[in-house]
């Protein structure tokens, strides 16, 4: 395989032609990728959301399902079904949607609680279990799941349990006014999903995930990484702090930033940057701060002014 930044550039690149304009969200969705984790992504419609998601399976060469959470939505809808096979007498599994390398469940804070839970399984331990028989996810295996915010009528919030098993959620926004008229003019004719094509292999992804963990993160930077969590968790607008997944999910993505940079380390400013996007769903604000506006964003960016960053050593030095 080629230089994985090299490579990871090019999936970059290719689903920058289908989405303008947001060089930082893209690129946190393929790290979330690199790092095996699955992506969450709350913003208002009309934003991109959905088509992110098919830009990142299309590039990378991913077999791509769509749920659309309803209300009306059933665990099985997601999961699939075990049925009965007249012909000869036994009992068939038939796999959902969830059964894809790249699953968008688009609107996901639509769905009742009980079908949320239904990704509960895949997302932790990449496999379902319909009827007391478990069947693996296809690898690499990714959820990317977007929401609308939740004071918008009809939606159901995500519990705890199911924001900490995202890596990331990321905010798109909208588009600046230049690149608004970009986008018209990109699809003025027809969309460009419809003409991207594949860059890499699904291989190939597996590949760069396994290079991520070979990327050197110091045993200080460690550390700050722990100590930054703590912080969150002792912050006193928080109800709820990180947990041991988030400081998790905090170094592998630092070690998939460094590799987009080209880098074989991780560096503290990595973390800085990273924090938010790893973290930020993960603190819960308390109800005295809530009425203050205090937000997620203000708690970590506290504590990232109040945790002492470690010095700059070489590899492997004392």
């Amino acid at each position: 395989m080629e230089a994985p930044k090299l490579v990871s550039e090019r999936i970059l690149d290719n689903v920058e032609r289908v989405i303008i304009g947001k060089t930082q969200e893209t690129r946190f969705a393929l790290i979330t990728m690199l790092c095996q984790g699955h992506l969450l992504i709350e913003d208002v419609p009309g934003v991109g959301k959905t088509m992110l998601a098919r830009a990142l399976a299309d590039s990378t060469g991913c077999s791509f399902q769509r749920i659309q959470f309803t209300p009306d939505l059933l665990p099985t809808d997601v999961t699939g079904v075990t049925v009965y096979n007249q012909q000869d007498g036994s009992f068939q599994f038939r796999p959902g949607p969830i059964m894809a390398q790249m699953v968008l469940t688009d609107e996901v804070n639509r769905a009742t609680p009980k079908t949320q839970s239904a990704l509960l399984e895949a997302m932790e331990e990449r496999q379902v279990t319909v009827d007391g028989t478990s069947y693996p996810v296809p690898r690499p295996f990714m959820v990317m799941a977007t929401q609308n915010p939740i004071e918008y009528e009809g939606t159901f919030p995500l519990p705890e349990a199911q924001l900490d098993r995202f890596l990331m959620r990321i905010h798109l926004g909208y588009p600046s006014a230049t690149d608004e008229v970009l986008i018209m003019d990109a699809q003025q004719e027809r969309h460009p999903i419809d003409d991207l094509q594949q860059v890499t292999t699904a291989e190939e992804v597996a590949e760069l995930q396994q290079a991520v963990t070979t990327i050197y993160i110091d045993p200080l930077i460690k550390q700050y990484i722990v100590s930054l969590v703590g912080a969150t968790r002792e912050h006193e607008s928080a109800y709820l702090g990180g947990s041991p997944r988030a400081s998790l999910a905090l170094m592998r993505s630092t070690q998939a930033y460094a590799m987009l940079e080209g880098r074989d380390f991780v560096q503290p400013d990595d973390v800085k940057l990273l924090a938010y996007p790893t973290m930020g769903h993960r603190v819960i604000v308390s109800p005295a701060a809530r009425v203050r506006n205090i937000d997620s964003a203000e708690i970590v960016d506290e504590c990232i002014e109040r945790v002492p960053v470690p010095g700059v050593r070489a590899r492997g030095g004392a």
